[in-house]
């Protein structure tokens, strides 16, 4: 073989080499590749890593450790769940599932529970506010009910959105009374940020009533007309389930009549003004409303409760034990045979008034009713007397006798049936008389008798004479105001009875007794 002939053999062999070596490597590249692919794809299909899309989150419930305990001192935890509370209320309603974003969490927290652990509200609540009544405003709150007693504030808050509202009530019964302090009833705009709600301290399962004393309190008339008669009114329905919130509290008040506030409450009264604690009622009543002087309108007593003055009198009885319903039954004759020994009479207690306004001939007055067939007892109750032995005393009498004043109060200790006899003064006192003393007593079922003095039977005609305006003109007295009425015809008078004029009124009384 020539020298060009095994050149060409040579260049040869390596061309074919060359190529079988480049389609090797690209046989192998193609291998490793497919390799790859196929190990790829293993690991996308196993890995715990890997994040499936369209997959739907599901809500996760959080609970608030704590939220809704009732009634515990620390108030931290409850005021960050009441926080929460706010917050959620303030949140636009929540987009339903299908409308979130799948790349977000969708984790929420559930809303503690309220503070109110009674029933579920069935509405938003309502405030009931009156004040057109001849006396007393009054509002009636239902629903998540506040209230913060050292800033005399009673809050609603609403489970959706409302309005923010305010109202200003005096709490005492007459709206009229200075030196009691308002109490603002507000309905929060459960949207607003600015004025958060309360965070509860003490839940109350109960109603609750704020009112106030002092005022004219003090005053035995007062103590019934403005306090203990509306607060029978507001709390009776109650069956004891309600806790009195009392502003202006008179601790001598509510122990001079304890039984009766125990009876109305079987909780402890509430010292409004130096309460620190944020209070949750499903209801509070804000005020006491007082119909009439010293009288019930059953058709104005809250939630349709029978409720009229003969069930106030038997309240009493119950309260302290008055043994008598109805007044001594006897024959036509002036007294009953002797029962043991004893002799029984119709009973007539004659107050007499050691101030103003006081009879200045009882002994004549005392025989006078002797002779018409009463065994007649002198009385003269005093502020400090108790009230069960003033109660347990009345109630064994069967008339009443004496001048219009605050002793005819105790008309409400006689057995229904008794008598009431109101010797009204000179003055045209006769409408006053009847309001404060006449109607109530009829409105008691007891027998109302009403004597007017004449001129002459007054001390005021010696004192100021026959041509003086108080005797001679007395409706120019009433036409100058309340400040000269009550000077002259209240607080200057007293009565001098003219026995033989007054002795028909007695014979009335002993009749209507006979009938019993």
């Amino acid at each position: 073989m020539g020298a060009g002939e095994g050149k060409h053999g040579k260049g040869l062999v390596r061309s074919w080499a060359q190529r079988y070596l480049n389609l090797g490597f690209v046989a192998g590249f193609l291998l490793v590749l497919l390799a790859y692919i196929v190990v790829t794809q293993q690991f996308v299909i196993t890995s715990p890593e890997a994040v499936p899309t369209m997959t739907p989150h599901r809500k996760q419930a959080i609970s608030t450790p704590g939220a809704g305990e009732t009634g515990t001192p620390e108030a931290r935890g409850e005021e960050k769940a009441e926080e929460e509370q706010q917050q959620q209320r303030q949140q636009p309603d929540a987009e339903p599932e299908w409308k979130k974003p799948e790349d977000t969490v969708a984790t929420e927290q559930e809303p503690p529970k309220r503070d109110d652990t009674a029933a579920e509200p069935l509405d938003n609540g309502r405030v009931v506010c009156t004040t057109e009544g001849p006396f007393s405003d009054t509002c009636d709150v239902f629903g998540d009910v506040r209230t913060n007693g050292t800033a005399h504030t009673v809050t609603l808050v609403p489970a959706t959105q409302t309005e923010s509202r305010e109202w200003k009530i005096q709490p005492y019964a007459r709206r009229t009374m200075s030196g009691i302090s308002e109490v603002t009833v507000t309905q929060l705009d459960s949207t607003s940020a600015e004025y958060p709600a309360p965070a509860c301290t003490v839940t109350h399962n109960i109603p609750g009533i704020v009112f106030a004393l002092g005022g004219l309190t003090g005053n035995y008339f007062h103590d019934f007309s403005d306090a203990l008669v509306p607060l029978v009114i507001a709390s009776r329905g109650y069956g004891g389930e309600v806790q009195l919130l009392a502003s202006n509290i008179q601790p001598w008040w509510l122990g001079k009549y304890e039984a009766l506030v125990q009876r109305l409450s079987k909780y402890d009264v509430v010292d409004l003004d130096h309460d620190d604690q944020i209070r949750c009622f499903p209801s509070v009543t804000v005020g006491l409303n007082m119909h009439k002087e010293f009288n019930i309108v059953p058709e104005l007593v809250p939630g349709g409760v029978p409720l009229s003055m003969l069930n106030f009198t038997a309240f009493l009885r119950e309260t302290y034990s008055l043994p008598r319903a109805a007044p001594i039954r006897l024959t036509n004759k002036k007294s009953s045979p002797p029962v043991d020994g004893k002799k029984r009479s119709r009973r007539l207690m004659l107050l007499d008034r050691g101030h103003y306004r006081k009879l200045v001939n009882v002994p004549e007055i005392v025989k006078a009713a002797e002779k018409a067939g009463f065994e007649v007892t002198i009385a003269d109750p005093r502020f400090n007397v108790r009230v069960k032995e003033l109660a347990l005393s009345v109630n064994s009498f069967d008339v009443l006798l004496g001048v219009h004043g605050a002793g005819l109060t105790n008309s409400a200790f006689l057995p229904p049936g008794a008598v009431v006899i109101q010797v009204v003064p000179y003055g045209n006192l006769e409408h006053m008389a009847k309001r404060e003393f006449g109607d109530p007593a009829a409105n008691m079922g007891l027998r109302y008798l009403e004597y007017s003095i004449t001129a002459e039977e007054s001390t005021l005609l010696e004192m100021l004479g026959p041509d003086h305006p108080v005797i001679k003109d007395p409706e120019s007295v009433h036409r100058s105001g309340w400040d000269k009425v009550a000077e002259y015809y209240l607080g200057k008078q007293d009565v001098r009875v003219d026995v033989q004029r007054f002795a028909p009124t007695l014979a009335l009384a002993l009749d209507h007794l006979r009938q019993q």
